[in-house]
């Protein structure tokens, strides 16, 4: 792969971003991740984790007892802030907007896993101005891969989950082969990431 396409410049007019998506299996990585964070976290946090919309109440609460951070639902119209982790809420897409705020729309309707972390990835790729690190948890498929793509090419921090970590392998191997992630690491590695980058 042709490093010179990647850039590492960006503006900070915007809180640093970390951007999580996952799927089947990725419950246990996700309370790894969260109960790691500091309370002077100084990033903002968006979860994009396929949903049942019958179980969202519960996997929010189940979120909230494992994170020293406060853990919200992303509501329509607000904007990630600092200190803060937001949790897509419905099973249509959450992207963000061009003017940095949280949207949910339905489209691409084809799209089967929802919410899609590629549409959010995407999103966010185009339209947050600071600094983005995106980690692409266990799951099935291949949602978040072109999500990654488009980040790292931006010089964004893209991770995937390490195989023997996950429940299911799909979403990072999908990452992994494409080469499209800068890190392949566990979860309580990348806490550690997280720790050294937000220093």
């Amino acid at each position: 792969m042709n490093k010179e396409m990647f850039s590492t410049k960006r503006t900070n007019q915007q809180a640093p971003l970390l951007a999580i998506g996952g799927s089947a299996g990725a419950l246990k990585a996700l309370l790894i991740i969260l109960a790691g964070l500091k309370k002077d976290m100084p990033m903002a946090v968006v979860i994009i984790q396929h949903l049942d919309i019958n179980h969202s109440k519960g996997l929010l609460s189940v979120l909230k007892n494992s994170c020293p951070l406060p853990v919200v639902s992303a509501l329509e119209g607000h904007s990630p802030t600092k200190g803060t982790v937001y949790l897509a809420q419905t099973n249509d897409h959450l992207i963000i907007d061009s003017y940095g705020n949280f949207h949910y729309q339905q489209q691409p309707l084809e799209q089967v896993y929802r919410p899609s972390v590629d549409e959010f990835f995407a999103s966010i790729a185009m339209h947050w101005k600071s600094d983005i690190t995106a980690m692409l948890l266990s799951g099935m498929g291949e949602d978040g891969a072109l999500g990654l793509l488009a980040l790292r090419r931006l010089g964004h921090h893209t991770i995937a989950q390490e195989k023997s970590s996950c429940g299911v392998f799909g979403m990072p191997k999908a990452a992994i082969s494409r080469q499209v992630m800068v890190e392949i690491l566990t979860p309580a590695q990348f806490v550690n990431k997280i720790h050294a980058l937000s220093t």
